[in-house]
């Protein structure tokens, strides 16, 4: 990866990842780690939303091939699909790793091991999906993983709903390399009945201003994977051109081409979806279409 060296390991190699780790896994005693700020006890054995408590839960570890190009690369994307959610979204795409809480609960030791597979397979990098309620114990495997291997070269991909609040963001600083959020809508009310999150908007938001100061703009190696950067998810949805008309103004506003933008066409009626007016049938190609053409109008970079 051109001599390229992953944020986390300037921390490691500086003695100061322990100390992150133990400030992490402090949050848990009264949890605030997303836009729900729950407040329980998760290191007691309490749950939240997110309905995990002192262990991460692994669902799935595989070598990616389905993610967008400049994060699967030719040799795939080191994906650990983490259980469990706090958005709620009753349209979720995954929503049998998200709502229904398939997978084991494990400890930081076997997080490591799971790292050290992905690595040992070749993956570009390390893909964390829905990592945020888990983020202590995902920096608790980075230890982990790094006190017994020394070194790495793979960056972290941070793939997240966007409901990341600004002091867990801190955590990440100086961890994460690319960060790759949602931005699934701007309308409050709309996310007030789909996502259970009126606030959502202003969360999302924020995050994003603050992923993008952290790591700056995309920058990609010459294999053509983005190895630091932010690269935004938009999920088109049936019959709401306007949403992404707002949403994909607003990254072009505020950011331009420093992130990379994927319009994704592929929302189909998933968990609860059908129990909204609008949402109770697929995306037409039509719709997506659209949506792309207004993304290419602004001059966003797309992935």
């Amino acid at each position: 990866m051109d001599g390229f060296q992953p944020a986390y390991m300037t921390l490691f190699d500086s003695g100061g990842l322990p100390a992150r780790v133990r400030a992490a896994m402090e949050r848990l005693r009264s949890c605030d780690l997303c836009g729900r700020r729950c407040g329980v006890d998760r290191l007691a054995g309490q749950v939240g939303v997110c309905r995990i408590g002192r262990r991460a839960r692994v669902a799935a570890a595989f070598p990616h091939h389905g993610e967008e190009p400049m994060i699967r690369g030719s040799s795939g994307s080191g994906t650990l699909f983490l259980a469990g959610c706090s958005l709620h979204c009753s349209f979720c795409q995954n929503w049998e790793t998200s709502h229904g809480d398939e997978g084991a609960d494990v400890p930081a030791g076997e997080i490591a091991g799971h790292l050290r597979r992905l690595e040992r397979l070749g993956c570009h990098n390390w893909n964390l999906v829905t990592p945020t309620h888990v983020a202590p114990q995902l920096l608790e495997g980075l230890l982990s993983f790094l006190l017994s291997r020394r070194e790495s070269r793979l960056p972290i991909v941070w793939n997240t709903g966007g409901y990341d609040t600004l002091s867990t963001l801190a955590l990440l600083d100086g961890v994460v390399d690319v960060y790759m959020p949602d931005l699934k809508s701007l309308d409050p009310g709309f996310t007030a009945k789909t996502l259970t999150a009126t606030d959502y908007p202003e969360v999302a938001t924020a995050a994003l201003d603050e992923m993008v100061r952290q790591v700056g703009p995309a920058t990609i190696s010459s294999d053509g994977v983005l190895r630091r950067g932010v690269l935004v998810r938009h999920l088109v949805m049936p019959g709401r051109p306007e949403d992404s008309r707002r949403v994909l103004e607003h990254l072009a506003a505020e950011f331009g081409r420093d992130v990379a933008v994927n319009v994704m066409g592929q929302f189909h009626p998933c968990g609860q979806a059908r129990s909204h007016p609008g949402l109770d049938r697929p995306l037409l190609r039509e719709e997506w279409d659209a949506a792309r053409a207004i993304a290419t109008d602004l001059d966003l970079r797309l992935a």
